[in-house]
């Protein structure tokens, strides 16, 4: 006859895996069909006549020019990526989305207008307009998802954007599933020490001046070159790194057809979260071992 003891451990199992599944489901923080398509998403650098590097660039992404083929500097540039040019059917398919994503972005508009200058501002989620203006960010600009891991930022800017030295675009209370993405009418210019955050998609020139940084997102640039003086782009997991998010802030944006929309709401995971996490799953490991070590004397 089995003794009583052991009848209560199957039960325990039961009850600690109950906090661990809810920890580990929450809603969709991809999309089906994200805006930037799968091949652009790899590049962290996409040029269309040439890509320029002066100086030590660390990029962690794909570099790639089409239907260019010239990538002069590549000897400066730490990557953790591919280089690909002229005719590479990779770079030539990305070009194509960078057109189709200009294409829907241009269609969410114009939402809410704000001064050409975004120094001060704390914004949530939504699409902005942003006017032209001889700097459009000559401080800190603040992104705030507000507890949503899928937060969503769309930036119309109808004719340039450019930051003035040091500048820096924040992002907070968000998480894995964030989206940032900047729609330049025309070129867009980094100034030397910009600390930024997002995707810039340019139908002209792309230009990263010294020092200058994009901590989570990409440079991708339709028609014209992409110049880099000692930068550092990081198109992949940057978790930590300037907010949250991954996959270069790819997120946010869900296209079924033509129609382009915010993806739902889902939460930031609370770091009591985590800590229920870990217990959940260490009573787990105690609850195994015990198991196996009365299963042991039993036999």
């Amino acid at each position: 006859m089995q003794p009583a003891a052991s009848f209560p451990f199957p039960i325990i199992r039961s009850i600690a895996v109950v906090p661990l599944l809810a920890l580990l489901w929450s809603p969709s923080q991809g999309s089906a069909t994200p805006l930037l398509g799968p091949n652009l998403t790899g590049f962290a650098v996409l040029g269309a006549s040439t890509v320029t590097n002066t100086g030590a660039t660390t990029i962690n992404g794909n570099v790639g020019v089409a239907p260019g083929t010239a990538i002069t500097g590549a000897g400066t540039i730490s990557i953790t990526g591919t280089y690909r040019s002229g005719i590479d059917p990779v770079g030539i398919a990305a070009q194509s989305e960078l057109v189709s994503a200009l294409t829907h972005l241009g269609g969410l508009g114009p939402g809410t207008t704000l001064p050409a200058d975004l120094a001060g501002l704390v914004l949530s989620p939504g699409v902005y307009t942003v006017p032209a203006g001889v700097s459009n960010l000559t401080g800190t600009v603040t992104l705030n998802g507000q507890g949503n891991a899928n937060a969503g930022w769309v930036f119309l800017m109808p004719s340039t954007f450019i930051t003035s030295p040091g500048s820096v675009v924040r992002v907070i209370n968000t998480g894995a599933g964030a989206g940032i993405y900047w729609d330049v009418g025309s070129s867009a210019t980094l100034d030397t020490t910009t600390s930024f955050a997002g995707n810039i998609l340019a139908p002209a020139s792309i230009t990263l001046n010294h020092a200058a940084s994009i901590g989570c997102g990409r440079a991708l640039a339709e028609t014209a070159a992409v110049t880099m003086d000692n930068n550092t782009i990081n198109a992949a997991d940057c978790l930590g790194s300037a907010g949250a998010g991954t996959n270069g802030y790819a997120g946010g944006l869900d296209v079924v057809g033509s129609t382009v929309s915010f993806l739902p709401f889902s939460d930031v995971p609370e770091p009591g979260s985590l800590a229920l996490l870990a217990v959940a799953l260490g009573l787990l490991t105690v609850v195994s071992r015990r198991r196996d070590v009365l299963g042991d004397d039993l036999t």
